[in-house]
């Protein structure tokens, strides 16, 4: 699979830092991409002098020329010939990739030109009205210029971004060296006046148009002013008259020299609003994920009350047993919540579970027990089943099979999506006999055939004892 790690660690031209400044060039392109009406091919050097395609980014602004993912082939004959050219002197040089011509850029970090920046321009037919499209080609020959000079991506910028960050097509401001709008495209024009600022944009300046529109108990990021005056490459979000916009700075400089900015914007009320509606839902869960943890432990309690106060044996090893049970579905209960996964690694599971199964049935004796190979990961839906029949498997092979105390081994063999367990224990064995008519081996019995859709099989051990022989199909 040719991706851009892969593709750029096979190449020592470059170097750590270089990789990470290319990265960083191909996470932030797209706004380039977009206001230029263009397709973006990032092209790397190898050590034979050949080039190689490593990125491309298609605009959302207008058609792509590139159908089929180019990323991975080799660069054209070309690429080849002016490459090297462009990389030594920094010049643009133009040539033709699949039959359109396109310009070749060099991508600096630092003094250094280490890759290519092969733009192919879309036609222009296709593209939105003269006013945006002058803005906009404006804007990108100053963001171009800012990549063969080393200012583009923005070092020391901030990575990460949240979910809606805005684009170019959400909404597009461009402001000029005191911060006035010179150019709102509708998108922004309708972002801002939904925050509350009416009125023409152009000539004002934003930051004044946004300040005032602030309401008294609203919070403001520290960071706003910032980025309305387009001074740094940061993202803020600014909330009135029950609108959340995002905001996105993006200086645009020449040598050092700051010429403006654009200020990307977007309107993210409903994306937030249905993100605090997650995290009530989730907060919810939470809580009857703990009420519930409590009622299992209060259960278990009462069991455990009561099963001391009787006087009947037979009734206390029954109520000892109930206890054991809601504790074990009580145990996997606690470990499912603490997961959003849909899968867990059972054995985190079955660890304590068997360390408190064999402690609890071994009374006044010695048992040692232990766990050999892996059961992987488990789905949630299988994961208390399981857990219940390896805690009535381990509980009855204790009880039954090592009552003066012995050695108990679980083994988990995981191929694939099938999983073999084995339960020995090396104690008195069956000599002959089926396993016993209980409720434990009932409950063992329906829950391997009813929910885990597995085969369970009860023989004598080799050199003594019982084995108990679980086959099962992982749910993926």
């Amino acid at each position: 699979m040719p991706t851009l790690t892969n593709i750029l660690g096979r190449t020592e031209l470059l170097s750590p830092t270089d990789r990470e400044w290319l990265h960083q060039l191909v996470g932030d392109w797209q706004v380039i991409s977009d206001v230029a009406f263009a397709d973006i091919l990032l092209i790397v050097p190898n050590q034979d002098g050949t080039f190689t395609i490593a990125a491309h980014c298609r605009p959302a602004t207008s058609v792509t020329f590139f159908d089929d993912d180019v990323v991975g082939h080799a660069g054209t004959e070309d690429m080849s010939r002016l490459g090297p050219l462009v990389l030594q002197d920094g010049r643009r040089r133009s040539l033709e990739v699949s039959g359109l011509f396109a310009d070749l850029y060099p991508v600096k970090r630092e003094k250094k030109n280490i890759a290519l920046l092969c733009v192919a321009s879309a036609y222009v037919g296709d593209r939105v009205p003269s006013q945006v499209l002058s803005t906009y080609e404006a804007v990108a020959d100053r963001l171009f210029h800012m990549v063969t000079t080393g200012e583009f991506p923005y070092d020391g910028a901030p990575t990460g971004y949240r979910h809606g960050t805005p684009r170019v097509i959400d909404g597009f401001v461009q402001l000029n060296d005191d911060g006035e709008v010179i150019f709102a495209n509708p998108n922004a024009v309708s972002n801002l006046h939904r925050l509350g600022v009416v009125g023409a944009l152009q000539d004002k300046v934003l930051a004044e148009l946004v300040t005032d529109v602030i309401e008294d108990h609203s919070q403001v990021d520290e960071s706003l002013p910032v980025v309305v005056m387009g001074r740094a490459p940061w993202l803020t979000e600014i909330e009135s008259h029950g609108t959340i916009l995002s905001m996105r700075a993006l200086p645009l400089r020449d040598d050092g020299v700051r010429k403006g900015a654009v200020i990307l914007c977007r309107d993210i009320t409903e994306l937030r609003r249905r993100e605090q509606e997650l995290l009530t839902k989730d907060a919810t869960i939470r809580e009857i994920n703990h009420r519930v943890k409590n009622n299992l432990q209060t259960v278990s309690a009462l069991l455990r009350m009561q099963a001391r106060r009787a006087t009947n044996e037979e009734t206390k090893a029954a109520l000892d047993n109930a206890q054991r049970r809601v504790g074990t579905i009580a145990l996997v209960h606690q470990i499912l919540s603490q997961t959003i996964d849909e899968h867990v690694e059972f054995d985190d599971v079955f660890g304590p579970l068997l360390r408190m199964a064999s402690d609890i049935a071994a009374t006044g004796v010695v048992v040692r027990s232990r766990l050999e190979g892996s059961f992987g990961r488990i789905g949630a839906n299988q994961t208390t089943a399981l857990a219940v029949v390896l805690n009535e498997l381990v509980s009855n092979a204790v009880e039954h099979g090592l009552p003066n105390g012995g050695n108990l081994s679980v083994t988990a063999r995981r191929d694939g999506d099938h999983l073999t367990v084995f339960v020995d224990d090396d104690g008195a064995g069956l000599q002959g006999s089926k396993p016993g008519s209980g409720l434990g081996t009932k409950i063992v019995k329906t829950m391997v055939e009813g929910e885990l859709h597995g085969a369970i099989a009860w023989e004598d051990r080799d050199g003594g004892g019982t084995r108990v022989h679980l086959e099962m199909l992982i749910d993926e």
